[in-house]
């Protein structure tokens, strides 16, 4: 593999253009013999940087990333991030799904690039590019001292996920929102179970994501629903669309936004691979609707979120700001119990 291909991009945090985040000699590879890891191989690295600028030209709502993790087990056949995986000379097929790199030290990273004078403080977003709850983190647990580094500067921050494992780092969310603005967001696309269990084959079941929603939800964490991809002839049919928009609104999210899915290259290869196989009367239709690049057209995109608002209208829940974070109270301090003797003591 080209190790020393990923560098950190230009205008990044507190390092050069084109500067190395990794060498070859820091670089351990692992596969451990255990049903949930078996075919799966770790390349544990120590990073020289965590915290990365989002580049210029791209359509994300925030400026800096976290990634503890490049490549993906939860092999979401549509995943737009499979192409990264090619600067590794590594392809964005099974690879992606199977050659996971582990960025080791991210905690103690983070930690100390959130103390420097350079940084300003500004929201960071995870989750955005790999599911930083991937099967992976069960085995390196990187998150809790992401989290902790993030709490102790109250530094605003954002996750979105399709992972259960959010769950394990409830006490650390909780009590990061008391100091600063946390958004949280689940990945729910659709609820088909049989569509599931070959687009998204490595995720936990769409039943089980609303869960965490509606986990969060008890514990006064408000979260989001980025209902995507919706997947054009396959999950945009009305009665589907109202009964996933249902299910997200009894499942206590603040808000759902619609997002269809979009083709970027080494996806698109792999989606359209999967859609032949799978769904071979649809081949056609899909390189015809996406004949003019990645994405579907503006009619298309405008007329699923049209549907999908007006039925988060119906259900109580509405669109969600991008990239919106969500704030819990800090509790009210108990009022002091009033007795007889502090009553004599008025007269």
């Amino acid at each position: 593999m080209r190790w020393e291909n990923l560098t950190v991009e230009s205008g990044g945090h507190g390092r050069a253009a084109d500067a190395a985040l990794f060498g070859a000699d820091a670089v351990v590879s692992r596969t451990f013999d255990t049903p949930e890891f078996r075919g799966i191989t770790f390349h544990e690295v120590r990073a020289r940087s965590i915290i990365n600028r989002v580049p210029g030209a791209s359509r994300m709502p925030f400026e800096w990333t976290v990634n503890p993790y490049r490549g993906c087990s939860h092999a979401c056949v549509y995943c737009f991030a499979r192409k990264t995986h090619t600067y590794l000379d590594l392809d964005a097929g099974i690879d992606f799904d199977s050659q996971i790199v582990v960025k080791v030290n991210a905690p103690e990273l983070l930690r100390r690039q959130l103390g420097s004078r350079r940084w300003p403080g500004e929201h960071i977003a995870m989750g955005t590019n790999v599911d930083c709850y991937q099967r992976a983190e069960g085995r390196y647990r990187l998150m809790p001292g992401i989290l902790a580094a993030l709490r102790d500067h109250a530094n605003p921050f954002s996750i979105l996920t399709k992972g259960t494992l959010i769950l394990r780092d409830l006490d650390l969310l909780v009590q990061s929102a008391r100091v600063t603005d946390v958004g949280v967001s689940v990945s729910v696309g659709f609820t088909d179970p049989e569509l599931w269990r070959t687009v998204e084959p490595g995720t936990p079941a769409p039943e089980r994501r609303l869960d965490v929603v509606r986990t969060l939800a008890e514990h006064g964490l408000g979260c989001g629903v980025l209902m995507a991809p919706v997947l054009p002839f396959l999950s945009d049919h009305p009665a589907q669309l109202r009964a996933t928009v249902g299910a997200i609104a009894a499942a206590g999210a603040t808000s759902v936004t619609p997002l269809v899915l979009h083709l970027r290259p080494g996806a698109r290869e792999w989606f359209m691979a999967w859609l032949a196989q799978h769904h071979p009367h649809l081949v056609r239709r899909y390189a015809r609707l996406y004949a003019d690049g990645s994405y579907a057209p503006k009619w298309y995109q405008r007329r699923i979120t049209r549907q999908v608002h007006e039925l988060a209208q119906e259900y109580g829940i509405g669109p969600a700001h991008a990239g919106m974070p969500r704030r819990i109270r800090p509790p009210e301090p108990p009022a002091p119990a009033v007795t007889e003797s502090t009553q004599l003591t008025l007269i």
